[in-house]
């Protein structure tokens, strides 16, 4: 059964429930809608989930997946690790999408001893917790929020995601100074088991320092093309502060030389779903061609284009590789 057929099956039950109860329910609202004008209470509100809020933990941990089972629990089949993809973790209204290294299993009691859900989630929440970990959501997730989970995905890590579309699924983040580490933990329908997956997100590592003007038209001179390392916000075409300085080398490079138009091209890795990956990197071309010509460059000297994983320059088997093919390479044209 994958991913979707369980949300398809939860959602199916809820509206037989609520067909069995209609008549009930149209009597009762009748009663409640003549006093509802008064007691109501206001609608909740969530607060924006900002990570930099989450305070860094720099208490000791151990090997990955850092977390042991309480003593009458065991994992359903063999460790399941992948070294590198990104998987979805639900924070309160939204899936945040991490990369990195991935731990994912159903958790079960051991032969002959009893399973309690209140149980393991209590002895994963004090030792999490006792690791630095923030508790970040607790809630279910919305059954239709499913559908932005590509479904190769949601197959790959099933044994991770759980029943996410019927059961509250806890999240848990603990920062560490060079990576992030996710917890995320979702009962399963049968009462006998939960979904636990864990990612610690691998540092960034650009190829290059910050290259001047003049230097980028040496190699554009030489070459015709040029990589540079921008950093986005995750999963978004949102450039970082810190890549400022790097924006404002282009705009001196081509403002500096008459006559010079320049391609931008956004380059991903090859972890997730390539189509993804392909709008995403024109997203991100399009953006430094919008800082640029916010910065005076004329459109008419500018392109953007996106190419995904398509043209590689490292090998994307290796963390290194995929750090030097995520990238931006403005092209002489």
């Amino acid at each position: 059964m994958n991913f979707k057929t369980l949300t398809i099956i939860t959602g199916t039950c809820l509206l037989f429930a609520c067909n069995s109860e209609k008549k009930q329910q149209q009597a009762q609202d009748t009663a409640i809608s003549a006093t509802s004008a008064t007691t109501a209470p206001a609608a909740p509100t969530t607060t924006a989930f900002d990570i930099n809020a989450v305070p860094i933990s720099d208490k000791p941990l151990g090997a990955f997946p850092y977390f042991g089972l309480p003593e009458n629990y065991m994992n359903f089949s063999k460790h399941e690790v992948v070294d590198y993809d990104v998987a979805y973790f639900w924070v309160k209204d939204h899936y945040e999408k991490p990369e990195g290294k991935i731990f994912y299993n159903r958790i079960t009691a051991k032969e002959g001893k009893p399973y309690s859900d209140l149980e393991l989630a209590k002895n994963l929440n004090d030792v999490i917790t006792g690791a630095g970990g923030v508790k970040v959501s607790e809630m279910k997730i919305p059954s239709d929020s499913t559908k932005n989970v590509p479904e190769n995905n949601s197959l790959k890590y099933m044994h991770g995601y759980g029943f996410v579309g019927s059961q509250v699924t806890t999240v848990y983040l603990i920062r560490r100074a060079d990576r992030n580490i996710w917890v995320q933990l979702t009962p399963t329908d049968d009462g006998n088991s939960a979904a636990l997956m864990i990612l610690e997100t691998k540092p960034f590592k650009a190829s290059a320092s910050l290259i001047k003007a003049d230097e980028m038209k040496k190699e554009l001179d030489t070459k015709g093309h040029i990589a540079l390392y921008i950093n986005f916000d995750t999963d978004k075409a949102t450039i970082k502060a810190e890549s400022q300085p790097i924006i404002d080398e282009i705009k001196k490079l081509v403002a500096g030389n008459n006559g010079l138009k320049v391609r931008i091209e956004g380059h991903t890795d090859n972890s997730g779903d390539a189509a993804h990956n392909k709008k995403l990197s024109e997203d991100r071309a399009n953006a430094v061609k919008t800082a640029l010509s916010g910065k005076g460059i004329a459109a008419d000297r500018l392109q953007a284009k996106g190419l995904g994983a398509d043209k590689p320059i490292a090998d994307n088997n290796t963390e290194e590789g995929k750090a030097k093919n995520r990238r931006v390479e403005i092209v002489k044209v």
